[in-house]
């Protein structure tokens, strides 16, 4: 099925409605419908709101018929390229995929958009279209960080939303870094550390130690437990359930991480191919080694989720193949059906409201 960009949505309320941008990514509109059909396998209860060039879209569903019946596609003459700046696409967007993806839960269409899109563009088209949600000062990038935790996974934020934070928005993301860890990964009490330079309460920024304080008043109130600052190397241990940090520091260490961790796969690569006897003990290896893999394998988090606007995007990487688009979608599909919206917006105004009236 296929509807014109400004009709009304064709799937009834008892579904879970996703918005998906099908042509932002590295590898384009086949690798997001092979992700879809990943999902669509093990979960049938979604719909989608596809967005592309619908010959191009229909060409590729035209053997999934299963999953075409699920679709709703809206076509787009255009597409936002990585190159493309963010400004540019502000100004000259509107006949974009992922313009139109946003646009589908700015109108109540769908509950979640997912894109592959442009990082910087997708952040500015999110922010113009959907606004900030009452009580935000500045949205976040929280992003799912492999971790020694049962969940297996830290909540991080923010990872480049904003190069700044003052210590009222690092209490912000505390808040909304709790909420997605109750409703994204099922933490009852989230635990939330304060990255910094040192876990010695008089070290750091002004801002950091003002937020400490302000972070500390408001767990009870917020249901999470504040463990106070944490190191660089807490973040993926089993010590914290979310790190709230800076978008500047957030995104260095993410990046950071990503490399190291190509390098090691790289040199393990390399080692075990360096003599017989190493090739033979990676042949005995093997699962132990599959296993490791798995467990730091990015695809199987993949998801930014912008948090702190009227409306939930999550932004899958750009290189992400069907399995990372698959990840994408699920998170997409576990936040709608918990409301994480309406209960993240109802978390912030609730605290907002608790601190002013503690400040009166």
């Amino acid at each position: 099925m296929s509807q014109d960009s400004n009709s009304v949505s064709p799937f009834s309320s008892e579904h879970v409605v996703l918005s998906i941008d099908a042509m932002g990514g590295d590898h384009g509109p086949s690798v997001v419908i092979n992700g879809m059909a990943r999902f669509h396998k093990q979960n049938q209860k979604v719909r989608y709101i596809v967005h592309g060039d619908k010959p191009t879209l229909l060409k590729l569903l035209d053997k999934r018929q299963d999953l075409l019946n699920c679709c709703d596609i809206r076509h787009s003459d255009e597409t936002v390229k990585m190159e493309d700046k963010p400004s540019h696409v502000m100004r000259n967007g509107k006949n974009t995929s992922m313009w139109s993806c946003i646009d589908a839960v700015r109108e109540k269409h769908a509950e979640v958009a997912v894109s592959c899109g442009n990082t910087g563009a997708l952040m500015a088209v999110s922010m113009i279209r959907l606004r900030k949600a009452p009580g935000i000062n500045r949205p976040a990038i929280a992003i799912l960080w492999p971790s020694d935790n049962k969940q297996g996974s830290n909540v991080m934020l923010d990872v480049g939303a904003d190069i700044r934070a003052e210590a009222s928005d690092l209490l912000q993301y505390a808040l909304m870094g709790a909420s997605y860890a109750r409703n994204g990964l099922s933490v009852k009490k989230p635990r939330i550390g304060l990255l910094n330079v040192g876990t010695e309460e008089h070290k750091g920024r002004i801002e950091l130690k003002e937020a400490h304080e302000r972070i500390s008043e408001q767990a009870e109130n917020a249901s999470f437990e504040f463990v106070g600052f944490v190191e660089g190397g807490d973040i993926p241990s089993d010590k914290v359930d979310v790190i709230v940090t800076d978008g500047f520091t957030g995104n260095v260490a993410l990046k950071t991480a990503e490399g190291t961790a190509t390098m090691v796969r790289k040199r393990l690569s390399q080692a075990f191919k360096q003599t017989p006897f190493a090739m033979l003990g990676a042949i005995f290896a093997y699962g132990s080694l599959r296993r490791l893999s798995q467990n730091i394998d990015p695809r199987r988090s993949n998801g930014g989720v912008f948090l702190g606007l009227n409306g939930t995007v999550v932004k899958s990487h750009g290189g992400a193949d069907a399995k990372g688009i698959e990840a994408a979608i699920r998170l997409a599909y576990q936040l709608a059906e918990n409301g994480f919206t309406e209960k993240l917006a109802a978390r912030v105004a609730s605290s907002s409201s608790a601190s002013n009236d503690a400040d009166k």
